[in-house]
């Protein structure tokens, strides 16, 4: 009974997080959703919105060993109020650019740059809190409700920034993040979080900082199905790193700014129910079958968003394509979270972010000039591509995105199969042992003992 008493006020602080978090999911979508229309509608350049989601992308990539590291040296509560603080306070500064009319493109990138570098050390804080604070058998469901917070962001901001845009600008809707972002920081005040016991990986790694964040890169090379599930999510994240920037811009081609977020929350229609479904079941006993055959699943549905110039197509198969994405992602955080001790999750995590996301910069980097430059003109009236694929996908506006997804979707597919190919990933989650978590009893004192402040 002391067990089980223990474990549901573990829950419950989670619980209390998760739901801070997601408030302030909420006004983060609502902006960048905002942020990406003024870009787009400022420029008329997919290159230009490229560029917010690049300046976005970069500090995960190289900023995420050293969050990582410090993350395990840190009070893990406190890491999560920096990140929220600091990325409202960037927020806020949009806010008084746009408010004074002085608000430029650059302006955006430089906030969304420094809103990703807060939120690099959100990440491995928030999922090694999890760790000590939920179940084994429960962190399936457990990242089934963390991604409901990107599903009902999806669902909601996009519609709701769309008319607000319309009818507040741009100013309102930051000034409502900035609100999300304060209710976040005073839930996390509100609540405790276990500081884990240092295990014998933990202590192999200590020592500098350079040493702790060379520590999670030895962790997976050591790791053999660890290290291909990576490279295999590098792979998806080359090909999502073209979807992200050609999406809103196709949507806007073919409608208004409230037309093109009245699809993307019926897109979040089906990152809601995908959520939904992983909360609830958990994911499959074999977790990579969870990543993998979501895989595949999204790799078809990509190459069907080129098939026709409709934004009616655009909703029916983005609800289809982001179904999966919880499983997926939930399915592969709960495996990560169960190979690693909780005590080097930060540092592991985040090497592993890096070495996962690092394709996103160079995909982005790539695709807005080659959809500008040389996909657009080759689906134009009497293009290279007009006479051929033209005549299954169409020509004109938006086709040369078309064209883009159709090469995306293929390279996901392929990556998908390789994978599936490979044993050491097939079986990754039968080769590789479980790590040791402290017993929840084990737990109690540190709670009492955490310190709230940053440790040395």
């Amino acid at each position: 009974m002391a067990q089980e008493t223990k474990q549901n006020r573990g829950m419950l602080t989670f619980r209390v997080i998760w739901f801070g978090q997601l408030v302030s999911t909420l006004g983060s979508g609502l902006t960048g959703f905002a942020l990406g229309v003024w870009v787009y509608q400022s420029t008329g350049s997919v290159t230009s919105f490229a560029l917010s989601i690049l300046a976005y992308s970069l500090p995960r990539v190289f900023l995420s060993p050293v969050a990582g590291a410090l993350v395990d040296r840190w009070n893990r509560r406190w890491v999560l109020i920096m990140s929220d603080t600091g990325a409202g306070l960037s927020t806020l500064a949009v806010w008084l650019l746009h408010s004074s009319g002085r608000l430029e493109v650059w302006h955006v990138y430089v906030a969304t740059f420094f809103i990703s570098a807060f939120t690099t050390f959100q990440w491995p804080a928030y999922s090694a809190a999890t760790t000590m604070l939920v179940p084994k058998e429960q962190l399936g469901r457990a990242g089934g409700m963390v991604q409901i917070g990107e599903a009902i962001s999806q669902l909601i901001s996009p519609a709701a920034a769309g008319a607000m845009f319309l009818n507040w600008g741009l100013g309102g809707i930051v000034l409502v993040d900035f609100a999300t972002f304060t209710f976040a920081v005073l839930t996390l005040l509100a609540i405790r979080i276990p500081e884990p016991e240092r295990s014998e990986e933990g202590k192999v790694g200590q020592g500098s900082l350079m040493q702790e964040m060379v520590f999670g890169w030895k962790f997976i090379a050591e790791r053999k199905g660890l290290l291909y599930l990576l490279l295999y999510f590098a792979a998806i994240n080359f090909a999502f790193g073209m979807f992200g920037p050609l999406l809103p811009p196709m949507m806007l081609e073919l409608g208004n700014a409230q037309q093109a977020g009245i699809v993307s929350s019926a897109i979040g229609v089906g990152m809601m129910l995908g959520t939904i479904v992983m909360s609830a079941w958990g994911g499959p006993k074999r977790r990579v079958f969870g990543v993998l055959g979501s895989g595949l699943w999204l790799g078809f549905m990509i190459f069907a968003l080129g098939a026709q110039p409709s934004l009616t197509l655009i909703a029916v198969v983005g609800f289809l394509l982001v179904m999966v994405v919880p499983i997926m992602n939930g399915s592969s955080q709960a495996l990560w979270q169960t190979k690693t001790p909780p005590d080097v999750q930060g540092r592991v995590f985040s090497v592993r972010r890096t070495i996962a996301s690092f394709t996103i910069p160079i995909s982005t980097i790539i695709i807005g000039p080659l959809v500008d430059k040389v996909f657009q003109p080759m689906m134009d009236e009497g293009g290279a591509l007009a006479g051929s694929i033209g005549r299954i996908i169409g020509v004109g506006p938006s086709r040369g995105t078309a064209l883009a997804f159709v090469i995306v979707g293929l390279i996901t597919v392929l990556a998908t199969i390789a994978a599936f190919a490979n044993p050491h990933l097939r079986r990754v989650d039968l080769e590789i042992p479980d790590a040791e978590v402290v017993e929840w009893e084990e737990q109690e004192q540190v709670v009492e003992e955490a310190v709230p402040t940053p440790a040395d």
